[in-house]
C-alpha cells in the first residue's frame, strides 16, 4: 500500500475517533463542563482538519483521473502569438 493510500485511511480513523469522542461527550453530558466543553471543540477540531485532508485528497485524484481537453493541450503547445505594441493614451 502506497503511503497515501496509508495517510488516507488514517485520517479516515481519525474522523469516526474525533466524532465518535464529540458524540460520547454529549451522550454522557460530559460537555456541560467547561473541561468538557474544551475536549468537545477539540474533538470536532480533529475531525474537521483531517476531513479537509481527505477532501483535498480526493480532489487531487479525481484531477489526475480527468484527462485534459484537447483544445487546452493544443493551446499550450502551440506557439504564443506575437505580443502588440501598447497604443499611446490621448493626453489631456
Amino acid at each position: 500500500m502506497s503511503d497515501r493510500g496509508l495517510l488516507f485511511l488514517f485520517s479516515l480513523v481519525m474522523i469516526v475517533a474525533g466524532l465518535g469522542s464529540a458524540a460520547w461527550l454529549i451522550a454522557s453530558r460530559q460537555a456541560g463542563t467547561v473541561d468538557g466543553l474544551f475536549l468537545l471543540l477539540t474533538a470536532l477540531l480533529e475531525a474537521a482538519v483531517f476531513g479537509l485532508y481527505v477532501l483535498y485528497t480526493i480532489r487531487r485524484a479525481m484531477e489526475a483521473a480527468t484527462p485534459a481537453p484537447a483544445q487546452a493541450v493544443k493551446a499550450a503547445t502551440a506557439a504564443p502569438a506575437a505580443k502588440r505594441a501598447p497604443t499611446p493614451a490621448a493626453q489631456a
